[in-house]
């Protein structure tokens, strides 16, 4: 009788320790979607407020690398001045129009370019989100070690989407748009795919230049190593190429563009590599 008592104990005991196990993995889905769905308000609230300054998003910023008077295009003119003094690099005119081909196409582009400023605007606060929901999960050491991450992730993305916009989206639609293979053929632009065209541009710079972040958590994790990246440096600029091949137009001068600062992002992330596993060792000496 005892013994049934003590294997009935025993049997409570085990069911009582995978109850928690399953509460505590509930708890853990449960919590993730608080987190997703306070992201997902965040990204709509941002995307309501674009939809609603349309003139804004679309006139100035969205077609902003279509205007003789970009930021960019005036800096390139200054600088003419300086260097040839003439116009010879002022750009007075673009080849092309945009056109809308579909009955939906300009509320779909709408609503489209309107989600996408949500995204961008709402990042900063979707990374503090992710990070919020894993940092319970970390060691105190792991805490101290990775702080400012959010920080940094925002900068480095907005570091990225500037890039993409003021540099890579004006010399491409500038040169794509001017491009003709014949006098004969003249440049009508859909209205899909110049948003597209200014979009990978911009949104992709802005999550390719999240490199050294990637980086960071790969080698905290032991998954890469600073040797290991220094020893595939020829690779990783092979995948570099590719990955700028994909991101930007087919001109060389674009995948150039991006090409040099995501290799100077490896870089750095060898080198924020190498600072990990220093700082692993000089734990390891004192522990």
């Amino acid at each position: 009788m005892a013994l049934d008592q003590e294997f009935d104990l025993e049997d409570l005991q085990r069911k009582t320790q995978v109850e928690a196990k399953e509460m505590s993995f509930l708890d853990h889905i449960d919590e993730l979607r608080k987190h997703l769905f306070r992201s997902m308000v965040a990204v709509l609230l941002f995307t309501i407020l674009a939809f609603i300054y349309k003139d804004i998003l679309f006139d100035q910023i969205i077609f902003g690398p279509k205007r003789t008077d970009f930021w960019t295009y005036r800096a390139l003119c200054d600088l003419g001045h300086l260097i040839y003094s003439d116009d010879r690099l002022c750009i007075t005119d673009f080849g092309f129009k945009i056109t809308n081909i579909t009955m939906s196409g300009q509320f779909t582009a709408h609503l489209f370019i309107s989600l996408l400023a949500g995204l961008i605007l709402a990042f900063p606060y979707m990374l503090w989100e992710i990070w919020r929901f894993i940092k319970p999960a970390l060691h105190q050491k792991e805490k101290a070690n990775t702080r400012g991450v959010v920080i940094y992730g925002t900068l480095l993305f907005l570091t990225g989407i500037l890039f993409g916009y003021f540099l890579l989206s004006p010399i491409s639609v500038n040169f794509m748009g001017a491009y003709q293979v014949s006098s004969e053929v003249e440049n009508y632009i859909s209205l899909d795919s110049y948003l597209s065209f200014v979009t990978s541009l911009t949104f992709g710079s802005g999550l390719l230049f999240e490199l050294p972040l990637a980086i960071f958590f790969l080698a905290k994790m032991g998954i890469i190593s600073s040797a290991l990246m220094k020893k595939y440096r020829s690779w990783a600029l092979i995948v570099i190429l590719v990955l700028s091949a994909i991101v930007t137009p087919p001109d060389v001068a674009s995948q150039i563009l991006m090409t040099i600062p995501l290799y100077g992002l490896f870089e750095l992330g060898i080198w924020i590599a190498r600072r990990v596993e220093n700082k692993r060792e000089a734990e390891m000496k004192t522990s």
